[in-house]
């Protein structure tokens, strides 16, 4: 199989990157230069076909996928054409998502920075423990060999893109949030193999959650939402 459970699991959690390695899986299969089809590349394209049908029918893909309309009476070979057509068009329409993506978080960061938007501000004091924490994140995730690759690059793409994007003041707290989740699936998962992991992650959250009351006005009595070893 092209896509394994945990892939399948990671898509809920950012389609659009998942969208884009589901294109690349079967990029890599497309390289035997035959003019015919090969077995594994005609298995990867009905795979890939398959999973864009049935996340567009759930609304879970970032875009509609649109199989390129064939006869009927159209070979095989045409018919897989169509679907590579297809897949083709999904890289394109990712491309431009992205591109607009990124004009969108350019304009609310510059907006934040001349005041016209709300924003969440970490103290610089805090944002240089994050970006520590999240340096030892990725260490732990890189060594720990319990993790299936899937999940380990999943992670580790979520860590980076946090490193990426932590700046002084933010426009919400979602992604430091999705971090917080994939730690409670760590120690389900895991055990105790996480505690190393899920210790940092806390301390992210405890980070996160005093930001945010600062932001919210909460009473310093709150407690953030914590995740196990209590």
């Amino acid at each position: 199989m092209l896509y394994s459970d945990e892939f399948l699991e990671a898509i809920k959690h950012d389609p659009i990157a998942s969208v884009k390695a589901a294109c690349n899986l079967v990029l890599e299969k497309m390289n035997s230069g035959s003019p015919d089809w090969t077995h594994e590349e005609e298995q990867a394209l009905l795979e890939a076909d398959v999973l864009f049908t049935e996340l567009t029918d759930a609304g879970m893909m970032p875009f509609d996928y649109i199989p390129m309309p064939v006869s009927t009476e159209a070979s095989r070979g045409e018919k897989l054409r169509a679907i590579g057509a297809a897949i083709g068009e999904v890289q394109q329409q990712l491309q431009h998502l992205e591109d607009r993506l990124l004009r969108e978080k350019l304009v609310s960061r510059i907006r934040i920075g001349i005041g016209t938007r709300f924003a969440y501000e970490f103290l610089q004091g805090d944002i240089s423990r994050i970006q520590a924490l999240l340096n030892e994140l990725r260490t732990l995730v890189s060594a720990n060999d319990k993790f299936k690759p899937e999940h380990q690059q999943r992670l580790l793409a979520r860590l980076e893109a946090l490193q990426r994007e932590l700046h002084k003041k933010v426009s919400d707290l979602d992604r430091f949030w999705g971090l917080i989740g994939d730690a409670g699936v760590m120690l389900a998962k895991l055990g105790n193999d996480a505690k190393p992991i899920v210790e940092r992650v806390r301390e992210i959250a405890d980070i996160v959650w005093s930001t945010q009351g600062r932001a919210e006005e909460l009473p310093i009595s709150a407690k953030p939402p914590r995740i196990g070893y209590e």
